[in-house]
């Protein structure tokens, strides 16, 4: 590295800033870098965001859109000002760190390694074989919803269950209906006979989910939080998935899929003020 790079100016955004703007994204539209290690990523990060530790990044530029926008954030601050301040040496022209980093993060989070949950995938080579395996996850997290639904006694509670399954529902009208408009195929009951049970939406299982995040099943407001967990954590592989297909139209499907969890996540927001 050249020790002018040290000199350069680098835009900073706060977290709330840059939680507004990777809100508003549009699909594609801007990358979210992680330059910490992979021990440091699989504890929590931001979900969406592509790992590179700093000291690989000079080597592995080439995977990212020199003309696109980029922000990059480490634990604290400092890796991540280094990182932009390097892909501007490189030419990368619309870089912005985050200021305290992910401990200043108040955002939704994921966790897990980089692959974690891509095994899902394997196999799926096209668009359609994604959207199988996607609506195959929307059917286990709807289950699951209704599963407890009828286990609570709370009715505020029993009621958050029922529109998060609802929710579900709606995710999986448009899985299909982008399955049929890639197929021509209307045949839904065809299409739901080759789908396969497998992990719940997001990669793990209920179990691995209560086991990270402790829920309290007698709140609303912790259900509801449990739920954008998930959410979080299934846009986060799905668009790690994308990055992986080797096929453009699955990669552009997937991400789709991912735009449809930001908004999820936004419901979900809103539906905590509701209640809270």
């Amino acid at each position: 590295m050249f020790w002018k790079q040290f000199l350069t100016p680098v835009d900073r955004l706060s977290p709330e800033g840059a939680r507004a703007e990777i809100d508003a994204a549009a699909d594609g539209a801007l990358t979210v870098l992680d330059v910490r290690q992979p021990e440091e990523y699989r504890q929590g990060h931001i979900p969406g965001a592509l790992l590179i530790p700093l000291p690989e990044l000079e080597e592995r530029s080439a995977e990212l859109d020199p003309d696109g926008r980029i922000i990059t954030y480490c634990a604290a601050g400092g890796r991540s000002r280094t990182a932009a301040q390097l892909l501007g040496r490189l030419g990368f022209k619309h870089v912005s760190d985050v200021k305290g980093g992910f401990r200043a993060w108040e955002g939704d989070a994921a966790l897990g390694d980089a692959d974690q949950g891509l095994q899902l995938f394997d196999g799926a080579g096209s668009p359609e074989e994604a959207l199988l395996v996607a609506y195959g996850m929307e059917v286990g997290l709807g289950d699951f919803y209704r599963t407890m639904a009828d286990r609570v006694e709370a009715d505020m509670v029993r009621s958050v269950f029922v529109k998060l399954a609802v929710i579900e529902d709606k995710h999986k009208d448009r899985i299909f209906a982008e399955y049929s408009r890639l197929t021509g195929d209307a045949d839904r009951a065809g299409f739901e006979e080759r789908v396969l049970p497998g992990a719940m939406e997001g990669g793990l299982t209920t179990r691995e989910y209560e086991n990270r995040y402790f829920p309290d099943w007698d709140s609303a407001v912790d259900v509801v939080g449990f739920a954008m967990s998930i959410e979080a954590q299934a846009y986060d592989l799905y668009v790690r998935a994308s990055e992986r297909a080797d096929d453009i139209t699955a990669a552009e499907v997937l991400r789709k899929v991912a735009a449809e969890e930001k908004e999820h996540l936004k419901r979900l927001g809103r539906l905590i003020g509701e209640i809270a």
